[in-house]
């Protein structure tokens, strides 16, 4: 066994550090002890030393599976900088070459070797394993062995068949997050049932978590990122389209951005890698595949423009920011559109995978919706409590607590919940126990007979979303706990049967729809800021022009672009194109009195009007733009234009809405003559020409709920190309 002192001299000669970090020593004096070892350590907690250095000090040959070819060079320069001999193989590599490499692991020149799991189950590298000194197996980012891992790879889970063929040595399995449920598996599948475990704590208190809805992000993260010009910066989105779109709409609005994704070359991804390392760049707008393996200590922000697929991703992708200790801020745009529409994606994997996916989804949306402190939500994940009080504050370091929501007195609510899940045998899950606590007697409710319980829609007047909301506060709160070994099926604790048996006072967050919340803070700060006397004014002048126009009012300009005008105060017309909901189209038509009442107003009062960051178009999205405009004048059906631009129909009705709200005239009647009945068109239509205001949701409740969202949206779009533009 090697010394203690050689052990530190080791770290100092190539590490450069004095002392270990955390339970880093531990896991190398278990691993040279010969013993299977997993580690899970937060992102920047040091994981990838614990395999690197005792790597160094055995004999042979430390394979590494690591999950991203692309990542392997870096893994592998960094080794090369601190004098380690190490290399990798991988497919992109030309034969010369990768035989070179394997020569130089069986001359035990290497000290470490990076292998992706898909080289494992070749035949001629199980050979080559066979005659190679292997001194043990690291299996970096180990969760993606498991079905419930936020990065799931199918391969990760033939390791353990493969490494059976080769002399038997140690192993080490490492991530950065795990769940207890996660964590099971992989011991399970590595058959490591005698491995010591050493966790880290999941917490980083240095981190700021922000939850935003979704309503207007381009704009909002580039008005954040010139905030923090300078800093570096991820921007995570799920599609290769999304990154490819908003890095260049970053550029174009005078911020350095590369993309990052799959679909580019090795080479340029590389180089944009690169580039953000050496601070050539300060964004990177990428996929998730972005960021395992770098080690970038200064990211100052990682923002989410989609909702990841898990706690556990968002989790790992934000554990990229301020790795240093210093200074990280993580903003994740939420809707839960988003949500439902990564359900839809899942239509097409089997049903266990979709059930799996589905959880973890919706436990994502729980996180997003819930007041509840961030930090203590997502350490509970994980299985660490952050503290035994129920609603801790985590100075201000998350939304929630800097920002608390209402909470209200629940004893009787708590009571109701968990005697749906003690009536229901604690062998369903959430998902279940809310259709019985609502009185919804679906197939499986009806199967069991539990719509025969005392408890069956004593709770029906409470909304199937705060539902959730409020069960999975009582997890967080320990009343329920989540069976393991069957996951998604909830338990009372301890805690939860002394609740039932003595029921006492208890506060929880109060729940609000997130976007009516949003709509009522922004409504909030619109009040706080604009100039109220302005506003009053350009609503009577837009009550003048529409009725001289003999339009509604709205038509003309909404009340959200009355209130930017009276916050921004424009006086050229190229500020009022970009005001809310004003194009270039509109601004020609109307905008001249607006113009004239407003330099009047802000010259009377000598107003010093705030600068303003203007989002400028890319040319992509001009020629989008131009494509569309061309295809409805050939008339072109709207479904064959979406299929041609491999979107969704609801994907282009937003295209042809910011369109027509921008002031373009465009005829899409000949598609809804197509697919509408005449007489309910006009019905539609006649409800806009009266209305107040042209809300989608409002506007299918007074229609009676006869007509689709889509169907009132395309005559909506007719109305308003027609009768304003």
């Amino acid at each position: 066994m090697i010394q203690e002192q050689s052990l530190t001299e080791v770290l100092k000669k190539y590490f450069g550090y004095d002392k270990f970090r955390g339970r880093q020593e531990d896991v190398i004096k278990n691993l040279l002890a010969g013993n299977n070892t997993f580690v899970i350590m937060p992102t920047g907690a040091g994981k990838s030393l614990c395999y690197q250095l005792p790597a160094l000090v055995m004999d042979g040959t430390a394979l590494v599976i690591s999950p991203l070819i692309a990542l392997m060079k870096n893994q592998v320069d960094q080794m090369h900088a601190l004098g380690i001999e190490a290399g990798f193989l991988n497919s992109s590599m030309s034969r010369s070459d990768y035989e070179a490499v394997k020569q130089k692991v069986l001359d035990k020149q290497l000290k470490l070797l990076y292998v992706a799991p898909e080289s494992l189950v070749k035949e001629e590298f199980i050979d080559f394993l066979r005659q190679a000194t292997i001194s043990f197996v690291a299996v970096d980012e180990a969760h993606c062995i498991s079905e419930w891992g936020h990065d799931f790879r199918p391969e990760y889970r033939r390791i353990r068949e493969i490494l059976n063929h080769i002399h038997q040595v140690p192993l080490i399995a490492l991530t950065a997050t795990a769940t207890p449920k996660v964590r099971l598996d992989i011991i399970q599948n590595l058959k490591a049932e005698d491995a010591t475990t050493f966790i880290t704590s999941f917490n980083r208190p240095n981190l700021y978590y922000e939850i935003r809805y979704k309503t207007n992000p381009i704009p909002d993260i580039i008005t954040y990122i010139k905030g923090h010009m300078g800093k570096s910066g991820i921007i995570y989105c799920l599609s290769r389209r999304k990154v490819e779109e908003i890095a260049e709409m970053l550029n174009v609005n005078g911020i350095k951005a590369v993309p990052y994704h799959a679909g580019l070359d090795a080479a340029t991804r590389n180089k944009h890698q690169d580039m953000f390392l050496n601070e050539d760049t300060h964004v990177v707008v990428a996929t998730i595949a972005f960021g395992m393996g770098i080690d970038k200590p200064d990211v100052r922000f990682v923002i989410h423009y989609d909702v990841p697929k898990s706690i556990e991703g968002y989790y790992q992708e934000t554990g990229r920011g301020g790795r240093d200790g210093l200074e990280g801020n993580c903003v994740l745009f939420y809707d839960f559109n988003d949500i439902m529409k990564l359900e839809k994606f899942m239509k097409d994997k089997s049903v266990s995978e979709r059930e799996a996916g589905k959880l973890l989804l919706y436990e994502m949306a729980s996180f997003c919706e819930s007041g509840a402190c961030r930090r203590k939500t997502m350490l509970h994940y994980f299985g660490e409590s952050y503290s035994e009080e129920a609603h801790v504050n985590c100075n201000g370091m998350c939304d929630n607590c800097r920002h608390p929501k209402e909470t209200f007195e629940a004893q009787d609510l708590v009571t109701m919940a968990l005697q749906a899940v003690e009536q229901t045998n604690e062998r369903t899950n959430v998902a279940h126990v809310i259709n019985v606590v609502r009185g919804n007697p679906n197939q499986q409710v009806t199967i069991y007979e539990h719509n025969l319980l005392p408890v069956f829609a004593k709770g029906s007047d409470i909304d199937e979303k705060a539902w959730k909301i409020y069960y999975n506060q009582l997890v967080i709160a320990d009343f329920l706990v989540k069976d393991i070994e069957d996951y998604g099926v909830v338990k009372l604790s301890d805690r939860g049967r002394e609740f039932l048996a003595n029921p006492r006072p208890i506060k929880l967050f109060a729940y609000k729809d997130m976007q009516i919340a949003q709509r009522e803070h922004d409504d909030l700060e619109e009040y706080e800021t604009h100039d109220l006397v302005l506003f009053d004014k350009l609503k009577i002048l837009v009550r003048k022009v529409a009725s001289d126009k003999k339009i509604p009012p709205y038509v003309v300009f909404s009340e959200p672009s009355l209130i930017d005008m009276a916050t921004k105060y424009p006086i050229t017309i190229e500020e009022f194109q970009n005001i809310t909901g004003v194009g270039q189209g509109k601004a020609q038509k109307f905008a001249a009195p607006f113009l004239r009442l407003i330099k009047e107003y802000v010259t009377e009062n000598e107003i010093e009007r705030p600068v303003e960051v203007i989002v400028k178009s890319t040319g992509k999205r001009s020629a989008l733009k131009l494509f569309i405009i061309q295809h409805i004048d050939r008339k072109t059906p709207l479904d064959e234009i979406a299929e041609m631009k491999n979107m969704s129909f609801e994907e282009l009705l937003e295209h042809i809405e910011h369109i027509v709200y921008s002031g373009t005239k465009m005829n899409i009647g000949y598609f809804i003559d197509d697919t509408m009945d005449e007489e309910e068109a006009d019905e539609i239509y006649d409800y806009f020409m009266k209305a107040q205001a042209d809300d989608l949701a409002t506007a299918e409740k007074k229609l009676g709920g006869a007509y689709t969202m889509d169907e009132i949206r395309l005559v909506r779009l007719r109305f308003i190309s027609e009768v304003g533009n």
